[in-house]
């Protein structure tokens, strides 16, 4: 399966990812890195670095398509929560229902939420368990408890199933300090520090520690099992500070410094983990000190690491420093260089005309910027000024010449302005380089996004030519739509609507030039009945389709109307119409209106190219330029009639028509006066035989007492008769 963690790179994630890859199952995961470290992540997996609050996580997760999306990412630490509660909420509930939104649109079988113990808030009793109120006490545990709810929600409105842990204080390796489980890791980076460790109160306050395998053990069982709603996730053992710091002073020097209690700190604390042990078939197999051992070996294991790879804290420093003092050291090299020349070389300067101090300001203020040049102006001006001097002027003549004052000003102004320019272009520079790795950035999100999407595309493409039913099962519904016989298609019509829209309640009504509309075909469902007949004026919505040919969506939610109507028209007028009742709520969107309408308009092409084959073969359908089909003909009519009778228990009846050796011609005009528009006459063994359209025994007695008030007998006709 297809395998997404949130927060997959941090403590708990990246113990999530292995198990999962262990077990065989393809993992992605998205984190943005302010907390998790890619380097904790050792196997393969398609690694997205973004927010869970982005709206782009939505494209991630329908290119990926995942089963389960186990929902680690979030702001862990209480403190933070309490003096940034906008930054907790932001991550702990915007993205949470970012995440919910993202999985049931993309039909995730099963989202797992990390809840925590601080749901509870402060209880004076041990051991709390799942139906206990919760009263939490800080925006963290607040959030958490909100996060249950979005997700028992979701699960009611959506049926996307959903599973909360209440995770109690978790530990390991690679765990930071922040979060419930973080006195562990604390402790631990203090000793290897060696620094005293700081208990606030007497050490005698418990709490509940999970390692870190168990708890993800847990979580694997819980997405691969039925299991829903909310769970404790603990060993349901209390263990003390001190009983941990005496665990700790087995392995090291440990000093304790012992502080007044906080105020608001919880002093007992263990969770009941009786009904996840009992619904998951799960145990904690590591007791604490085990647990504790593997959390020492690998924070003593990183120190040395460490210091291994760490750099020599004077180098850098030297680095720093050289890199801060270079812009200056090479200004004075490159003064010195102008001074040589000025004050050495001074007939080959005024030979050439050239003035190498001005060069030099501009050079600096275009290299360095406004700093450098400004200092090179100075530098520049006090040159001038001292060669000035050699050649016996006075210096204070100097301040009141006019030519002085404007060379020094030249300094100034040439410094001023390239090294703004400079600067701004500077600025500019790397302003553009910021828009360009964020451009790539978007561009490589979009790339992956891409491939995933075309990985997914290819698959499909290979489970669609691979699956014989899926194209037999498209090639048939296309191929319902292709009989020439008008009958046939209304039939096959709303077997076609059924299977592309899902929908059970569809119904089909001949229209004509009166206020009165007969229904033609319906869908054979359970407590779906609808009237024979009905007026056009009684039901406006209906009425504005058939004037006007437009489709109508029941966006009021009338109980009385069908969700969707559409025409069916031929040679420009409105000839039936379609319904579609009671459409599940959750397909009520654009797409389904379109491909309704794509369908009906397909209907409507098929029906147009059977009314033009039966008038272009009119004359090999019917006897002599009457309304009586052949026996050919009414006998195909009659199996269309018999097929819907059997898919949509659509009824009809045969009468048998006593002619007293007339005409047929003569005959077949006293039946059309008093016939519907659905009725068909034609010939069975020389026999004049008439079928009435959606009717029962009941509405057949009806019709052969109107037939008979016009002269002309009928009797009712059995199926033995039609094919004896």
């Amino acid at each position: 399966m297809n395998v997404l963690i949130t927060g997959g790179c941090g403590f708990i994630g990246s113990y999530v990812a292995e198990r999962f890859h262990k077990e065989g199952h393809k993992i992605f995961i998205i984190d943005n890195l302010s907390a998790g470290q890619r380097t904790n992540v050792t196997v393969p997996h398609k690694f997205y670095k973004i927010s869970v609050e982005d709206r782009k996580c939505e494209s991630i997760i329908q290119s990926i398509s995942p089963e389960i999306i186990i929902h680690l990412a979030a702001q862990a630490d209480v403190m933070t929560s309490i003096e940034r509660p906008y930054y907790d909420t932001q991550s702990n509930i915007l993205g949470l229902v970012n995440m919910l939104r993202c999985a049931q649109q993309a039909g995730v079988t099963k989202f797992i939420f990390a809840s925590s113990a601080a749901v509870y808030g402060p209880y004076d009793r041990v051991s709390l368990s799942e139906d206990l109120a919760a009263n939490p006490v800080s925006p963290y545990g607040i959030n958490k408890l909100m996060g249950e709810y979005y997700c028992e929600k979701w699960r009611e409105l959506y049926n996307l199933e959903t599973l909360s842990f209440r995770f109690s204080n978790v530990y390991g390796p690679r765990q930071g300090t922040a979060g419930e489980g973080g006195v562990v890791s604390t402790f631990m980076q203090k000793l290897r520090d060696c620094q005293d460790l700081s208990v606030f109160g007497d050490g005698e306050q418990t709490r509940d520690f999970i390692y870190v395998k168990d708890l993800v053990d847990a979580i694997y069982r819980g997405a691969t099992s039925g299991a829903t709603g909310i769970y404790n996730l603990s060993t349901n053992t209390e263990t003390s500070v001190n009983q941990f710091i005496q665990a700790l002073k087995g392995k090291e020097q440990v000093r304790v410094n012992y502080l007044p209690r906080r105020e608001g700190d919880i002093y007992r604390s263990s969770l009941d983990n009786s009904r996840v042990k009992r619904d998951l078939d799960w145990v904690p197999i590591y007791s604490f000190e085990e647990g504790l051992d593997e959390t020492y070996d690998w924070f003593m294991h990183k120190q040395r690491e460490k210091r291994k790879t760490a750099k020599h804290p004077e180098r850098i420093s030297t680095l720093k420093i050289w890199k801060l003092l270079k812009p200056f050291a090479e200004n004075l090299l490159a003064f010195a260089a102008v001074a040589g020349i000025t004050l050495y070389g001074s007939e080959m300067l005024l030979h050439t005309g050239v003035d190498v101090k001005l060069i030099y300001v501009i050079l600096l203020g275009l290299i360095y910027g406004t700093r450098q040049s400004a200092l090179a102006a100075f530098f520049a001006s006090g040159l001038y000024y001292y060669d000035s001097l050699k050649d016996g002027r006075d210096w204070i003549s100097l301040l009141y010449d006019p030519d002085a004052l404007f060379i020094i000003a030249m300094y100034l102004f040439f410094g001023l302005i390239v090294g703004y320019v400079a600067d701004k272009a500077r600025r500019d520079n790397n302003r553009i380089k910021e828009d360009l790795k964020s451009m790539e950035n978007n561009y490589q999100f979009l790339k992956d996004v891409y491939a995933d999407t075309r990985k997914v595309k290819e698959e499909l493409q290979r489970q669609l030519i691979n699956s014989k039913d899926s194209i037999g099962r498209i090639y048939g519904i296309i191929r319902k739509l292709e009989s020439m016989e008008p009958e046939e298609i209304v039939n096959s019509s709303v077997g076609v609507l059924k299977t592309l829209l899902e929908a059970d309640r569809i119904s089909v009504y001949s229209v004509n030039n009166s206020d009165f509309i007969r229904i033609m075909i319906k869908s054979g469902a359970q407590q779906f009945d609808l009237p024979k007949t009905m007026r056009l004026s009684d039901y406006p919505a209906m009425l504005q389709v058939a004037r006007h040919g437009k489709l109508f969506v029941n966006r009021s939610m009338d109980a009385a109307l069908p969700t969707l109507i559409a025409p069916i028209v031929h040679e420009g007028q409105v000839v039936a119409l379609v319904s579609v009742h009671d459409l599940p709520f959750e397909r009520m969107n654009l797409n389904v209106e379109n491909l309704f309408r794509v369908s009906v308009d397909l209907i409507s092409g098929s029906l147009s190219r059977a009314f033009k084959y039966m008038g272009a073969t009119r004359s090999e359908r019917f006897i002599d330029d009457t309304a009586v089909l052949r026996p050919e003909a009414f006998m195909q009519l009659l199996e269309t009639k018999s097929t819907a009778k059997l898919q949509h228990n659509a009824e009809f009846v045969l009468l048998d028509v006593e002619t007293d050796d007339q005409p047929v011609k003569s005959v077949a005009e006293r039946l059309a006066s008093s016939l519907r528009d659905s009725d068909y006459i034609g010939l069975i063994r020389e026999k004049i035989v008439l079928l009435l359209s959606n009717s029962n025994l009941n509405e057949a007695d009806y019709v052969m007492q109107r037939l008979s008030k016009h002269g002309i007998t009928t009797r009712i006709m059995s199926e033995e008769e039609v094919y004896g």
